[in-house]
């Protein structure tokens, strides 16, 4: 199974919906909160060149926003 994390705002609509997928999956993750974690900001700062959320890492792939068709597919569900 690929590592899986996901950066995410606590006020996020959209990373819910992916970390509410990722559990019903039975996918673990690693959830980093760039709106109190400075470093865990500037690491998904340096990954995407933005400040947008969800940023979701499936191994080495990183997606923007959250689709459920591209996280499924990432995870190779």
């Amino acid at each position: 199974m690929k590592n899986v994390s996901i950066y995410s705002t606590a006020t996020c609509t959209y990373c819910k919906q992916a970390k509410d997928l990722l559990t019903e999956k039975g996918i673990a993750y690693s959830e980093y909160d760039v709106g109190t974690d400075l470093e865990k900001r500037k690491e998904m700062i340096n990954l995407t060149g933005q400040m947008g959320v969800p940023v979701i890492k499936v191994g080495d792939e990183v997606m923007v926003g959250f689709s459920k068709e591209q996280l499924l597919k990432a995870l190779g569900i």
